[in-house]
């Protein structure tokens, strides 16, 4: 199984990016958190792979960091939770910020995420509570990674309708953001700004 590439960034989607790794292009899906701190497209990047077969499909998962592996490996053991729920709840919460609400069972806070009800957040901390507690996260970690330039609003109303907002929500939550931070703002303020709104 692929466990690491090591190539340049290519296209990208709302979740999803090529690595180019010396011209075999992987299409690697990632959380949108992830997704917006890899490098500029063309840029060399490494990243951390967890590949999942099913009978269908043969995905790639991609991760910056060991902690965010672990985490999402976490996740997709918890009953009823697969890969594409594990990168939604890793996209609407920093890794440190979710390990410290599993870990002090903070089911109200989890739900503010989009995907995830009551039954869910409550499997979480259930099955995740004591586990989360191993993974020591070294400091700055989820800030060692620039971030990218800044990015129109369209870009921004995509991405959070993408996870599942609507287009109302979206619009309304991207105008907060451009009057509080500006336009000119990296696009992962923007939108990690606009989750915020949108969970408040």
């Amino acid at each position: 199984m692929i466990g690491q590439l090591k190539g340049l960034v290519g296209e990208r989607d709302l979740d999803e990016a090529v690595i180019d790794v010396s011209g075999v292009g992987y299409r690697v899906r990632f959380s949108m958190l992830t997704l917006m701190r890899l490098p500029d497209m063309g840029q060399p990047v490494t990243v951390r792979v967890r590949t999942v077969v099913r009978e269908d499909a043969f995905d790639l998962y991609g991760f910056l960091s060991r902690e965010e592996e672990e985490l999402f490996l976490m996740l997709t053991s918890v009953s009823q939770v697969g890969p594409s729920l594990a990168l939604k709840v890793l996209s609407g919460m920093e890794v440190e910020e979710l390990i410290g609400a599993m870990g002090r069972g903070e089911v109200a806070r989890l739900t503010k995420i989009h995907g995830v009800g009551k039954k869910t957040a409550e499997r979480l901390v259930l099955e995740l509570k004591d586990k989360v507690k191993v993974l020591a996260l070294p400091a700055g970690a989820a800030k060692q990674h620039k971030a990218p330039m800044a990015a129109p609003k369209d870009d921004l109303v995509s991405a959070l309708i993408h996870l599942g907002y609507k287009e109302p929500q979206a619009e309304a939550a991207a105008q907060a953001v451009a009057e509080s931070l500006g336009r000119e703002a990296p696009f992962e303020a923007q939108f990690k700004e606009a989750l915020k709104a949108l969970r408040s």
